[in-house]
């Protein structure tokens, strides 16, 4: 792809947005940063090291002179930037798809409502141990938080670019290919992007297979409805190999030549040549690693490696050393007898539901943000088996607690910190404090990163009584 003096409009100056002009500039192109809002003093000083015009406060016409545009994924479909340059033609691309023009390596391309970011890390450290063997060396990019333009040009041929997909990052990306590409599930989320609309979000999701080819392998959660509805009689026309994946032994898939599933206790993968056992849950379940979701994503783990010819004594050392990911699920501390775990990645219901799930006693929730449309009602049936008291804060905490009023006693409080002081005076011994809030983070943190370290910095200024 030769950009040499193509004009390019990189639409908001973000991580992604930086990272993408940075590549078209030494890709030659000549480029243009506009950020609706305020670019702060570092990204400054970055934007005039570069041989590029930038702007902040509002998109001027500028924007419009352009052979294409970069878009930043936060950037809704509906802003007046957004439709003007559809009026006018001009080509509207993920960043995503921007460093895949220049992608040397084989990619990975992994997406889902929930699971994404541990199936990610998982396939990434699994490579990396790998590639310690073959010689080659494994990126973990995208969604997960390094932008795949950051990295792109230092990938070679023989290396692996693990790259974590939101559908948003899908929605422009028109040519993406991944080698081989994963879905973990299709749950309600970000419904509120979609129009309320499952089936426009599911369509933005599939587009992570829409260009593969005979050579690419498709892995997906056939334990999924959703999928499995989908694909279950379609999979004999797709172009390229299936592997579906899932708790009991796949049926639904006949035409795949490879299927992983779980049997009793063991991952397995079958093929022409018969069963072949990779390892025991009881190897790699541990405090921070836990849950049925979470073997879920080592099937899709285990599928992927088999995908990419990886040894199973590769796969069963890493997922023996796995502890898990940070904000998922993740433990913290234990004060007074009572467990305290950060789940703040769960930013909608579904995966609130997973780590409730995966409690091996009663909680105390701590729950709320900028709700994304979500249906409280349906866990109120688990709420009332696994939740002793919910905590609300945030914007949705009103609605939160019209929707649990009857279920589960209910507080709402005014911020986090007052949540996890409430928490600690609540909970008894036995007992978990679940920060698994099931909401967006940007009405009062930066990013779910952000609200997951606020939570364990409170948790740590606790004192035990």
């Amino acid at each position: 792809m030769d950009l040499t003096g193509k004009k390019v409009s990189v639409i908001g100056a973000g991580k992604s947005g930086m990272a993408a002009a940075e590549l078209l500039c030494r890709k030659g192109a000549k480029v243009l940063v506009s950020e609706f809002g305020q670019i702060g003093a570092v990204d400054r000083l970055r934007l005039e090291d570069m041989p590029l015009s930038f702007e902040q406060e509002g998109h001027s016409a500028r924007v419009y002179d352009a052979d294409f545009c970069v878009l930043s994924p936060g950037i809704p479909p509906h802003a007046e930037v957004v439709t003007t340059m559809q009026a006018k033609g001009i080509p509207l691309y993920s960043e995503i798809e921007i460093a895949s023009w220049f992608c040397k390596a084989r990619i990975v391309g992994i997406t889902g409502t929930d699971g994404k970011t541990t199936t990610s890390t998982l396939v990434h450290r699994i490579c990396e141990e790998d590639g310690l063997r073959h010689g080659y060396r494994a990126f973990s990019v995208g969604n997960i938080g390094v932008p795949f333009s950051s990295m792109v040009l230092d990938m070679k041929i023989g290396d692996i670019a693990v790259v974590e997909l939101s559908s948003y990052q899908l929605e422009r990306s028109p040519t993406f290919r991944p080698d081989v590409a994963v879905i973990t599930n299709i749950t309600p989320d970000h419904l509120d992007r979609y129009g309320g609309d499952m089936n426009r979000y599911a369509a933005a999701k599939f587009r992570i297979y829409a260009n593969q080819r005979a050579v690419d392998t498709l892995v997906y959660n056939e334990d999924d409805p959703l999928l499995r509805e989908h694909f279950i009689d379609g999979t004999g026309r797709l172009p390229f190999r299936i592997m579906p994946f899932g708790m009991e032994l796949v049926v639904g898939a006949k035409s795949a030549s490879c299927i992983v599933f779980l049997e009793g206790d063991a991952l397995c993968v079958r093929t022409v040549d018969g069963d072949d056992r990779v390892i025991e849950t009881s190897e790699f379940l541990k405090n921070s690693f836990r849950g049925r979701h979470n073997i879920s994503n080592v099937l899709a783990a285990v599928a992927v490696a088999r995908a990419l010819g990886i040894d199973n004594d590769v796969v069963r050392r890493v997922l023996r050393e796995f502890r898990g990911v940070e904000h998922r699920q993740e433990y913290v501390m234990t004060i007074n007898g009572a467990d305290w775990v950060n789940d703040s990645k769960a930013t909608n219901i579904n995966a609130m539901r997973q780590a409730l799930e995966a409690l091996p006693d009663t909680a105390v929730l701590i729950a709320g943000g900028r709700d994304k449309g979500n249906d409280y009602a349906s866990i109120t049936g688990l709420a009332r088996k696994k939740i002793s008291l919910i905590i609300a804060i945030g914007e949705s905490r009103e609605k939160i607690t019209a929707a649990f009023q009857g279920v589960v006693p209910v507080e709402s409080v005014a911020s986090l910190n007052d949540a996890v002081l409430f928490a600690h005076h609540a909970v008894r011994p036995g007992q978990t404090v679940l920060f698994s809030p099931g909401c967006a983070s940007f009405d009062m943190f930066n990013n779910f990163e952000d609200r997951g370290m606020q939570f364990k910095q409170c948790v740590h200024q606790l004192s035990p009584w």
